[in-house]
């Protein structure tokens, strides 16, 4: 019996090409009823914004079909690769970017090709009991074409995903960075010109400092976010000794927490070879989290101390402990704990700084640890090679 509601009033088509161009109103039909249940991305759409370029998809597989293909072009195909020589923007493409600007994910819109493929092959094989030899091969060809077109979609919808994510960096580290660096400078130099214990004096410190951290807040979003797309965290090696930047960072920790009690201990030579920038983050990221997580009269403690081959430094405060639960993501993207009540100088107060360090402690081929109790308080703990491992 043949499907009433396809193709009525057509003769019943031998090939696949043919049958496609017949039934193109039901096949976009269930493409459609499809696209619905992709919430919420498809709650607003219309029937129209939902079909977008099917009727162009459809007419790039059926001519697909009927043209001859060399053994060469047959194995790209069955590859997902697009056609040689391609240059402009093909169907399925237009389709990647319109969906990406509707705010489908990527596996959203791989599903609606798989849907394609299935109401394709329902409607054909509904509509004959009767299948020619030359079925097979139209079959696989079929395939093919929609393995080629949901790869041109992929890689549209991650080149739009890149462009989004480069238009991202480019606002915090140029765009919003300039106008928070201005803001900086005008409070210094208030401070500088001002009468000393002024009020204008305190306040424009207050804004100095406000913009130092907003500053601080924009270089970890920035790790979080190439972190996020997957790229690599650039290490720029140079000789240092750890400990030296260790004092370093305690001394101006000390300044930005107005006072806070920290005490670093030094052991051994600690000479080797770090990024310098990045190890002063996770010596900020680690303290300024103590400071966060611990009374405000409490001592946060740091040592630095030479191990042979590698270097360790820990952080330890008396705060509240951390749960064992907490402890297992505590590294985790925007993970957060309990804060103690203390303002906590240099903390983001978005849950990145642990998650950097870990990033870039990992990149120097080091581990980081933590560990938290009622008696000992918590202690983070990282250690880190003296020179680059090479495990190639």
């Amino acid at each position: 019996m043949r499907d009433p509601d396809v193709a009525k009033h057509q003769p019943e088509p031998r090939r696949l090409a043919n049958f496609i161009r017949a039934n193109v109103a039901p096949i976009v039909a269930e493409w459609v009823k499809f696209a619905q249940t992709r919430t919420p991305a498809s709650d607003e759409m219309t029937d129209l914004a939902l079909k977008d370029h099917i009727v162009e998809l459809l007419k790039f597989i059926a001519d697909d079909l009927e043209s001859p293909q060399s053994r060469n072009e047959q194995v790209r195909k069955s590859r997902g690769l697009e056609a040689e020589g391609k240059f402009t923007r093909s169907a399925a493409e237009i389709h990647a970017s319109l969906r990406w600007s509707d705010g489908f994910n990527i596996d959203q819109m791989v599903s609606e090709y798989r849907a394609l493929r299935a109401s394709v092959v329902k409607l054909w094989t509904a509509s004959t009991q009767v299948l020619p030899a030359t079925d097979l091969e139209d079959m696989t060809r079929f395939n093919e074409a929609i393995d080629q077109a949901m790869t041109e979609s992929v890689a549209e919808y991650t080149k739009m995903v890149n462009q989004s994510r480069d238009l991202f960096l480019g606002v915090l580290g140029h765009d919003l960075r300039n106008p928070i660096g201005a803001a900086l400078m005008a409070a210094q130099r208030m401070v500088n010109h001002g009468a000393a214990g002024s009020k204008e004096s305190l306040f424009s410190g207050q804004i100095a400092k406000s913009m130092t951290r907003a500053i601080s807040i924009l270089d970890d979003l920035l790790e979080v976010t190439r972190s996020a797309f997957g790229s690599e965290l650039p290490l720029v090696r140079t000789s240092m000794k750890m400990s030296e930047l260790g004092t370093e960072l305690v001394e101006e920790m000390r300044t930005l927490s107005g006072g806070r009690q920290i005490e670093i201990t030094l052991a051994g030579d600690t000479e080797g070879e770090w990024d310098r920038p990045k190890m002063g983050q996770v010596f900020s990221n680690l303290i300024g989290n103590a400071l966060q997580y611990s009374p405000h009269d409490s001592i946060v403690s740091v040592a630095v101390s030479d191990e042979e081959d590698r270097v360790m430094i820990s952080v330890h405060n008396d705060g509240d402990p951390i749960s064992l639960d907490q402890q297992k993501t505590i590294f985790n993207f925007l993970t957060r704990g309990k804060e103690n009540g203390s303002e906590g100088s240099g903390s983001t107060h978005l849950g990145l700084g642990l998650f950097i360090s870990h990033k870039i402690v990992v990149a120097h081929g080091g581990k980081i640890s933590v560990e938290s109790t009622q008696e000992l308080g918590t202690t983070f703990s990282a250690v880190l090679p003296k020179r680059r491992v090479d495990y190639s």
